[in-house]
Protein backbone atom coordinates (compact mmCIF):
# COMPACT_ATOMS: atom_id res chain seq x y z
CA UNK A 1 0.00 0.00 0.00
CA UNK A 2 1.54 3.40 -0.89
CA UNK A 3 -0.28 6.26 1.16
CA UNK A 4 0.77 9.84 -0.76
CA UNK A 5 0.63 12.88 1.38
CA UNK A 6 -0.04 16.56 0.35
CA UNK A 7 0.00 20.03 1.78
CA UNK A 8 -2.64 22.26 2.87
CA UNK A 9 -3.12 25.88 3.04
CA UNK A 10 -3.07 24.88 6.41
CA UNK A 11 0.46 24.85 7.88
CA UNK A 12 -1.11 22.23 10.74
CA UNK A 13 -2.41 20.00 8.69
CA UNK A 14 -1.03 16.90 7.08
CA UNK A 15 -3.06 15.49 4.06
CA UNK A 16 -2.80 11.60 3.60
CA UNK A 17 -4.22 9.99 0.44
CA UNK A 18 -3.95 6.36 0.79
CA UNK A 19 -5.32 5.53 -2.66
CA UNK A 20 -8.85 4.10 -1.81
CA UNK A 21 -11.93 5.02 -0.35
CA UNK A 22 -12.45 6.31 3.58
CA UNK A 23 -15.76 7.35 3.32
CA UNK A 24 -18.48 6.09 0.83
CA UNK A 25 -19.94 9.50 1.43
CA UNK A 26 -20.16 12.46 3.70
CA UNK A 27 -16.89 13.12 6.27
CA UNK A 28 -16.19 12.65 9.63
CA UNK A 29 -14.56 15.82 11.88
CA UNK A 30 -12.49 14.39 15.23
CA UNK A 31 -11.83 17.10 17.64
CA UNK A 32 -10.39 15.07 20.50
CA UNK A 33 -9.38 11.09 21.14
CA UNK A 34 -12.58 10.75 23.17
CA UNK A 35 -14.64 11.67 20.57
CA UNK A 36 -13.11 9.66 18.35
CA UNK A 37 -12.89 6.42 20.07
CA UNK A 38 -16.82 6.37 20.52
CA UNK A 39 -17.08 6.49 16.45
CA UNK A 40 -13.84 5.61 14.35
CA UNK A 41 -10.97 3.39 15.04
CA UNK A 42 -9.13 5.11 12.31
CA UNK A 43 -9.07 8.34 14.00
CA UNK A 44 -8.04 6.70 17.39
CA UNK A 45 -5.65 5.07 16.11
CA UNK A 46 -4.26 8.71 14.85
CA UNK A 47 -4.92 9.95 17.88
CA UNK A 48 -2.53 7.66 19.69
CA UNK A 49 -0.01 9.34 18.40
CA UNK A 50 1.91 12.25 19.91
CA UNK A 51 1.02 15.60 18.64
CA UNK A 52 -2.09 14.81 16.99
CA UNK A 53 -5.10 17.39 18.02
CA UNK A 54 -7.35 16.59 14.90
CA UNK A 55 -8.74 13.85 12.43
CA UNK A 56 -10.84 14.96 9.29
CA UNK A 57 -12.17 11.82 7.05
CA UNK A 58 -13.08 12.66 3.68
CA UNK A 59 -14.15 10.56 0.91
CA UNK A 60 -10.84 9.60 -0.33
CA UNK A 61 -9.00 11.35 2.57
CA UNK A 62 -7.23 11.91 5.93
CA UNK A 63 -6.67 15.06 7.30
CA UNK A 64 -4.74 15.35 10.20
CA UNK A 65 -3.55 18.59 12.24
CA UNK A 66 -1.10 18.77 14.81
CA UNK A 67 -0.12 20.63 17.99
CA UNK A 68 1.66 23.82 17.35
CA UNK A 69 4.87 22.42 19.29
CA UNK A 70 5.24 19.10 16.70
CA UNK A 71 7.28 18.79 13.94
CA UNK A 72 5.63 17.03 10.77
CA UNK A 73 9.17 15.63 10.22
CA UNK A 74 8.75 13.21 13.59
CA UNK A 75 5.08 12.32 13.21
CA UNK A 76 4.56 11.25 9.68
CA UNK A 77 6.01 8.04 9.69
CA UNK A 78 3.70 6.94 12.92
CA UNK A 79 0.33 8.36 11.01
CA UNK A 80 1.17 6.11 7.91
CA UNK A 81 2.19 3.60 9.92
CA UNK A 82 -0.97 4.09 11.78
CA UNK A 83 -3.23 4.55 8.65
CA UNK A 84 -1.60 2.24 6.68
CA UNK A 85 -1.92 -0.88 9.47
CA UNK A 86 -5.93 0.41 9.66
CA UNK A 87 -6.43 0.14 6.06
CA UNK A 88 -4.41 -3.52 5.81
CA UNK A 89 -6.57 -4.88 8.67
CA UNK A 90 -9.73 -4.53 6.48
CA UNK A 91 -11.76 -2.38 9.38
CA UNK A 92 -14.09 0.65 8.47
CA UNK A 93 -12.98 3.95 9.22
CA UNK A 94 -16.58 4.77 11.04
CA UNK A 95 -17.81 2.10 13.46
CA UNK A 96 -21.74 1.68 13.21
CA UNK A 97 -23.42 4.10 13.77
CA UNK A 98 -20.45 6.60 13.39
CA UNK A 99 -21.99 8.55 10.56
CA UNK A 100 -21.95 12.52 10.63
CA UNK A 101 -24.97 14.53 9.80
CA UNK A 102 -24.24 16.92 7.20
CA UNK A 103 -25.86 20.26 6.12
CA UNK A 104 -28.28 19.27 3.85
CA UNK A 105 -31.51 20.95 3.19
CA UNK A 106 -34.53 19.97 4.95
CA UNK A 107 -38.51 19.32 3.67
CA UNK A 108 -39.73 22.38 4.18
CA UNK A 109 -36.50 24.58 4.03
CA UNK A 110 -37.26 26.80 1.11
CA UNK A 111 -36.05 26.84 -2.66
CA UNK A 112 -32.96 29.73 -1.54
CA UNK A 113 -31.82 27.09 1.33
CA UNK A 114 -32.07 24.36 -1.68
CA UNK A 115 -30.09 26.58 -4.16
CA UNK A 116 -27.11 27.74 -1.52
CA UNK A 117 -26.61 24.14 -0.70
CA UNK A 118 -26.80 22.26 -4.18
CA UNK A 119 -24.34 25.52 -4.95
CA UNK A 120 -21.86 24.73 -1.54
CA UNK A 121 -22.65 21.14 -2.94
CA UNK A 122 -21.13 21.58 -6.37
CA UNK A 123 -18.83 24.57 -6.95
CA UNK A 124 -17.21 25.06 -3.13
CA UNK A 125 -16.99 21.33 -1.09
CA UNK A 126 -15.02 20.05 -4.17
CA UNK A 127 -12.50 22.41 -4.13
CA UNK A 128 -11.84 22.85 -0.10
CA UNK A 129 -11.80 18.74 -0.42
CA UNK A 130 -8.62 19.28 -2.37
CA UNK A 131 -7.23 20.98 0.24
CA UNK A 132 -8.01 18.31 2.89
CA UNK A 133 -11.10 20.09 4.34
CA UNK A 134 -15.22 20.66 3.85
CA UNK A 135 -17.87 23.70 4.36
CA UNK A 136 -21.03 22.26 5.54
CA UNK A 137 -23.87 24.70 5.37
CA UNK A 138 -25.70 25.16 8.63
CA UNK A 139 -28.74 27.46 8.26
CA UNK A 140 -29.87 30.48 6.50
CA UNK A 141 -31.15 33.43 8.11
CA UNK A 142 -31.89 37.20 7.47
CA UNK A 143 -29.64 37.43 4.08
CA UNK A 144 -26.75 35.57 6.39
CA UNK A 145 -25.82 31.64 5.22
CA UNK A 146 -24.19 30.12 8.16
CA UNK A 147 -21.25 27.59 7.27
CA UNK A 148 -19.29 25.31 9.68
CA UNK A 149 -15.73 24.66 8.40
CA UNK A 150 -13.95 21.48 9.25
CA UNK A 151 -10.82 19.50 8.39
CA UNK A 152 -7.90 22.15 6.93
CA UNK A 153 -10.16 24.24 6.84
CA UNK A 154 -10.67 24.83 10.37
CA UNK A 155 -8.18 27.30 11.84
CA UNK A 156 -6.98 28.05 8.42
CA UNK A 157 -4.90 31.08 7.79
CA UNK A 158 -6.36 31.89 4.38
CA UNK A 159 -10.01 30.45 5.81
CA UNK A 160 -11.48 33.62 6.23
CA UNK A 161 -10.07 35.09 2.54
CA UNK A 162 -11.44 32.09 1.54
CA UNK A 163 -14.86 32.37 3.05
CA UNK A 164 -15.92 35.91 2.20
CA UNK A 165 -13.55 36.54 -1.24
CA UNK A 166 -15.01 33.23 -2.75
CA UNK A 167 -17.74 31.85 -1.28
CA UNK A 168 -19.32 35.15 0.12
CA UNK A 169 -18.71 36.20 -3.21
CA UNK A 170 -20.08 33.13 -5.74
CA UNK A 171 -23.10 32.63 -3.66
CA UNK A 172 -24.04 36.75 -3.67
CA UNK A 173 -23.65 36.39 -7.36
CA UNK A 174 -26.08 33.94 -7.92
CA UNK A 175 -27.97 34.25 -5.01
CA UNK A 176 -28.74 38.11 -4.61
CA UNK A 177 -30.70 38.11 -1.37
CA UNK A 178 -27.46 36.66 0.56
CA UNK A 179 -25.49 39.80 2.01
CA UNK A 180 -22.78 37.78 4.23
CA UNK A 181 -21.38 34.60 4.75
CA UNK A 182 -20.08 33.13 8.64
CA UNK A 183 -18.07 30.88 10.15
CA UNK A 184 -19.49 28.99 12.69
CA UNK A 185 -17.83 26.48 15.04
Amino acid sequence: MFIQTETTPNPATLKFLPGREVLSAGSADFKSADEASARSPLAAKLFGVDGVSGVFLGQDFVTVTKADDKDWHLMKPALLGAIMEHFTSGAAALSEGGETAHGEAAEGDGELVQQIIELLDTRVRPAVAQDGGDILFQKYEDGIVYLHMQGSCSGCPSSTATLKMGIENMLRHYIPEIVEVRAVA
